[in-house]
């Protein structure tokens, strides 16, 4: 129960000796062990008289962290993903000081329509802010993707091909935020197909962003968005954002969760998957107040998009429901 102390050893230090039976050294938190160590004892448990340590009470801790707690030869310690706070500290502290990248896919957005308004001005008959560009921007700049502020188009043909022609020679990503739907002003289609765009899908079975448009033009991809500003949040978060993960080698994770829902719910029409507005309580997760995919603020109030898949017309209270975290 006593040891002759040989020393002091601090963080950073190499020990200079071995430790034999009935020998103990000093050893700060974060030093190395020197060989023939067999155990540490906190300072707490300790009585020292001189340089002599009696042992006063039990110490049932080892108290070592041994080498290779954290990571072991030929451990993956980072895989493709966009890089956390975290993920930099751990790159890190294996020593690494460079390390691989992608470049992230250029973002460029257009806002179609004669009756947008940049936020500031005054509004005239027939007018409205313009959302969508900020609205998509954010989203990408969140989803770790730089995007700069959109830029508006009138309902013109002409000035809508020039703009879709100068936005794609980024060789990116091309978000167009309206006239992607089947009025007489919906020039998107048309545009694309005059500038020779291949258009993969146009239209899909959810609710809302049934319109919603993909094509590719040179070496760009060009995504058609609703102008519905949730049917354009529900766009870029189930298509644009896995594209643009895919484009930076990285794994798409999006963050769901099977949660009870709060209530009972009915729908009338059951021919698309639906993404409803809702909000966490106690009981599960609840519809939010939402009057269509124009109700910008009924996604401002909800913590997630509810799915319900196409063919469900009603859901039972405490039904498991997937839920996609904002």
């Amino acid at each position: 129960r006593e040891f002759r102390s040989l020393g002091t050893v601090a963080a950073g230090d190499a020990p200079e000796r071995p430790v034999g039976r009935g020998e103990c050294v000093r050893i700060m938190t974060g030093a190395m062990l020197p060989p023939g160590t067999g155990r540490v004892i906190r300072k707490e448990a300790l009585v020292w008289s001189g340089e002599t340590a009696t042992l006063n009470g039990l110490e049932p801790d080892v108290n070592v962290l041994p080498r290779g707690a954290n990571h072991r030869a030929g451990d993956i310690i980072c895989g493709p993903r966009r890089l956390a706070p975290v993920d930099l500290a751990v790159i890190a502290s294996a020593g690494f000081s460079d390390i691989a990248v992608a470049v992230p896919p250029r973002i460029v957005i257009l806002a179609t329509g004669d009756e947008l308004v940049v936020p500031g001005l005054s509004l005239g008959p027939g007018k409205i802010y313009s959302s969508n560009g900020h609205h998509l921007a954010a989203l990408a700049r969140a989803a770790g993707f730089p995007a700069g502020p959109a830029v508006q188009v009138a309902d013109d043909r002409a000035a809508l091909e020039t703009a879709i022609a100068a936005a794609a020679a980024s060789r990116g990503i091309v978000l167009l935020s309206g006239g992607v739907s089947v009025g007489d002003f919906d020039l998107v289609p048309a545009c694309l197909s005059a500038l020779g765009a291949k258009i993969q899908f146009h239209g899909v079975a959810v609710k809302p962003g049934k319109p919603i448009l993909f094509a590719e033009l040179g070496e760009a991809f060009v995504f058609g968005l609703p102008g519905n500003p949730l049917a354009a949040h529900v766009a870029f978060e189930f298509f644009v954002r896995p594209l643009l993960c895919r484009l930076a080698g990285s794994e798409y994770r999006p963050r769901e969760f099977t949660v009870p829902l709060a209530a009972s719910y009915a729908r009338r029409d059951a021919d698309r998957t639906e993404f409803v507005p809702v909000r966490a309580t106690e009981a599960g997760v609840a519809p939010v107040a939402c009057r269509g995919s124009g109700h910008l603020q009924a996604l401002a109030e909800a913590d997630g998009l509810m799915r319900i898949n196409a063919g469900v017309t009603r859901l039972p209270a405490a039904a498991p429901v997937t839920l996609r975290v904002l």
